[in-house]
């Protein structure tokens, strides 16, 4: 697997929009800051095609893809595996609830000849080839079919993360041994040793199951087989008899069921002539059709009378006058009357009124004086109470003058101050005031109390005089209506005796109605009376009809019954010579029936002698018998091909349950898979010690003795050391030996279809030496010059970084890291 472009957003710390594009980084060092993301870009690459990361610690750290308060990671990574070029993408989402869950996995195979720098940034659906995933539970065959590792091999051997580095080479015995029969696939062995078992299980059921078969294919040997060509042979001999016996049979019966025949048509006969019977009461249907014609002309007569006498009474009631026109004038008597009395009245109302309006006005006109004078009177008050008012002014001045003083007003001297009268002019001018002032509200009220009975007065007069001329009309038209017309009396006269001539015409149309009635019924009397009589003569003529064959005799056409009787009497003697003949047709019946009785006897005794029951039908019985003969015999030789057949099969199942289980007992034991997994750990172990050689300058050489790792220091004596008591600098020289050579050999040992084109280490260069670093850039510059794998590291040691020509550096700030490439 080689990672061509790396798409994050919203992903852990990378919340903006990221690209890291690999095409042609064949070798590449991620570098920047502790902390910065740097390790993140190799978690993305996990994500992508496994749905997790190391550090998560499994599934339930789906959380942690999310960066810090976003609801959405999405992370899409192209890559090439096997010469295929693939997308692979995954979309992560928080619920409403704070749920963290996979929204979108798929993973696509792209077109050849795709440029990815055409991808679109912004992570959105796009179609990039054929799908070949779109589930997350379908991403996990999906990427093990394209990439050829699982997730922990893919860990151990592509994408080497923090803190597992060492894993393998500090690993326990028993543990390093799994490692390796995942990472080898070795487990197909065991897998292979299940299906030999299971497949041993289905040949021996499958042999049972053709013992139950053979067991129930009985009666299947050559003497079962002559003895069904036997009955065949002589089933076909009895089929021969048969047809040879059966045209006697049918002729005989032939005979049986003419005579038969002949019987049951003379016994027809006999029924036939025998139910010739005459209906009951026949006679009296001619008499009653006489009877009621004569009621209904009986009936016609009477109706013509009735409707006599009720046209000659229409008559006299036109004549009589127009019964409406009477009652019009008898009615404008009445209402003349009626008019003249109300009029007498309204005339004297009117009287009333005019008398009572008369007084009303002359009482109002005499208020209206009244009220007038009270004015002057109250006008007069007012200016007697402005004298007063001046007058007691001069009084006041009086009392504080004396003879010979000067006037205050007119400032003439006063010789002789006159007398002060005694009172108050002004209080004598104030209480005459109210007085008339009294008087005058008083004569106002009672013209405001007699002026709307004057109105209404008025009003009741107009209303009246308007009905005094509307009854004057009227009385004038009424007596233009009755001018010329006859007297009231006479009027009544004419109208009693249309109400006689009415109660006679409804009398006379009653009659008309009843006897129309009673016509009717007549009618229908006669009907059906003359019904009957038809009747009679079709049951007659279909009697008569039923005995044509036999040349009945012509029939009297005027009385039925006299026509039945004649049929019957012949019929009876035609009956009568029917017996006679009755006895010589029973007698051939009897006889040819014991022809055919002892024909039948013949064909059943056939049958008897074959062992099989009679037949009605002997020559179908006898061919039925043939074929069925013939369908067992051919039955029984299918169950000899098939228990032929079924033996075979038995052999073959046997030979294959002995082979499956022979292949199961050997792998049982497990000696393969021990020699297969000491034959990798030897070749893991000698291509790491010679990198390790390497790595150290000389100074040690790995070893393995019974599932432990060993360093030689040819540097002490070629001293044995645990791997276990080196240093963390020597550690990482250990593992990274391991790792590289495991990922070298895996391809070759594996039974996966692996393809690791690319390697990243993502471990601490920072604890290495100069010589020691430099060693190991040297060892990672050889092994990604072999052009055959993608080397990439991450480290922020910039001594190791200088010296790897692509360099994606990784920064940080408050909001989002990001990815800058630098170098060549």
């Amino acid at each position: 697997m080689r990672p061509m472009r790396l798409d994050m957003a919203g992903f852990t710390v990378f919340r903006d929009e990221t690209t890291v594009d690999f095409t042609d980084a064949d070798f590449f060092a991620l570098v920047g800051p502790t902390g910065s993301g740097k390790s993140t870009v190799l978690d993305a690459i996990c994500f992508a095609l496994y749905g997790t990361v190391p550090r998560w610690g499994g599934a339930r750290g789906l959380a942690n893809a999310l960066a810090p308060s976003a609801t959405e990671a999405r992370v899409r990574l192209v890559f090439e595996s096997g010469g295929a070029r693939y997308v692979a993408t995954r979309v992560v989402r928080r619920d409403g609830r704070g749920n963290v869950k996979t929204a979108n996995a798929g993973l696509q195979l792209m077109p050849a000849g795709f440029d990815v720098t055409k991808l679109d940034t912004g992570l959105s659906p796009e179609d990039l080839g054929e799908v070949v995933a779109g589930t997350p539970a379908e991403m996990d065959e999906a990427v093990l079919e394209a990439v050829g590792l699982p997730y922990e091999q893919f860990t151990s051997c592509v994408v080497l993360p923090q803190g597992q580095f060492a894993d393998f080479l500090h690993a326990k015995p028993a543990t390093r041994q799994q490692i390796l029969v995942n990472l080898l696939g070795l487990g197909v062995y065991e897998e292979v040793q299940k299906k030999a078992t299971a497949r041993a299980g289905q040949a021996e059921a499958r042999l049972e199951t053709v013992d139950q078969l053979l067991g129930g294919l009985t009666d299947v040997d050559d003497a079962a087989l002559e003895a069904a060509t036997a009955q065949v042979d002589r089933l076909r001999e009895l089929a021969g008899a048969v047809a040879a016996a059966v045209p006697e049979l049918d002729a005989a019966r032939a005979t049986a069921l003419q005579a038969q025949a002949a019987l049951a048509a003379l016994d027809a006969d006999l029924a036939v002539l025998g139910a010739v019977r005459a209906p009951a009461g026949v006679a009296e249907v001619a008499r009653a059709v006489t009877a009621a014609r004569a009621d209904a002309d009986a009936a016609a007569s009477a109706v013509a009378l009735a409707e006599e006498r009720e046209e000659k009474l229409r008559g006299e009631l036109a004549a009589a006058g127009d019964e409406s026109a009477l009652r019009l004038q008898l009615k404008a008597y009445a209402d003349r009357e009626k008019l003249a009395g109300e009029a007498e009245a309204v005339r004297a109302a009117l009287a009333v009124a005019g008398a009572e309006h008369d007084a009303a006005v002359r009482a109002l006109a005499e208020a209206r004086a009244a009220a007038e004078r009270a004015e002057e009177e109250l006008a007069a008050a007012f200016r007697a109470h402005e004298e007063a008012k001046a007058t007691d002014q001069a009084v006041a001045l009086r009392a504080h003058l004396a003879d010979g003083d000067a006037c205050p007003v007119c400032e003439q001297v006063v010789a002789t101050v006159p007398a002060v009268p005694a009172g108050s002019a002004v209080a004598r001018a104030v209480a005459a005031g109210k007085a008339a002032r009294a008087a005058s509200e008083a004569a106002r009220r009672l013209v405001q109390e007699r002026d709307p009975a004057a109105r209404e007065l008025e009003r009741v007069l107009v209303q009246a005089r308007a009905r005094q001329d509307q009854l004057d009309g009227r009385l004038a038209e009424l007596d233009a209506q009755l001018t010329g017309a006859a007297a009231a009396e006479a009027l009544r006269d004419r109208l009693a005796e249309h109400a006689r001539l009415r109660r006679s015409l409804e009398e006379a149309g009653g009659a008309v109605r009843a006897g129309r009635d009673s016509a009717r019924t007549a009618r229908g009397a006669v009907d059906a009376a003359e019904q009957r009589l038809r009747a009679a003569w079709r049951a007659f003529d279909a009697a008569r009809d039923g005995l044509a064959r036999f040349g009945p005799p012509a029939a009297d056409r005027e009385d039925v019954a006299a026509a039945w009787t004649t049929l019957t009497d012949w019929a009876g003697a035609e009956a009568e010579q029917r017996r006679a003949e009755r006895a010589g047709r029973v007698t051939a019946v009897a006889e040819a029936e014991g022809v055919a009785a002892a024909a039948s006897e013949r064909i059943a005794g056939l049958f008897a002698a074959a062992g099989l029951p009679p037949a009605d039908d002997p020559v179908r019985a006898a061919a039925v018998a043939v074929e069925r003969a013939e369908a067992d015999r051919r039955q029984l030789v299918q169950r000899r091909e098939q228990a032929a057949g079924l033996r075979e099969q038995r052999a073959g199942h046997e030979r294959e349950a002995q082979v499956a289980r022979a292949l199961a007992g050997h792998l049982r034991a497990n000696n393969f898979e021990r020699w297969l997994l000491a034959e990798a750990l030897d070749l893991l172990v000698d291509g790491a010690s010679g990198i390790l050689r390497e790595l150290s300058g000389g100074q040690y050489d790995l070893v393995h003795d019974k599932g432990e790792f060993f360093v030689v220091d040819h540097h002490d004596a070629g001293l044995r050391r645990g791997v276990r008591t080196l240093s963390g600098g020597e550690t990482f020289q250990a593992s990274l030996a391991l790792a590289l050579a495991l990922s070298e050999q895996l391809a070759g040992m594996s039974t996966t279809a692996a393809s690791l084109e690319s390697i990243v280490l993502d471990e601490g260069f920072g604890t290495l030496d100069a010589a020691t670093l430099d060693t190991v850039a040297a060892t990672l510059e050889s092994l990604a010059a072999r052009g055959d794998r993608m080397v990439g590291v991450v480290t922020h040691v910039p001594a190791l970084a200088e010296r790897i020509p692509v360099r994606f550096e990784v920064r940080k700030d408050a909001r989002s890291a990001r990815v800058e490439r630098t170098g060549r």
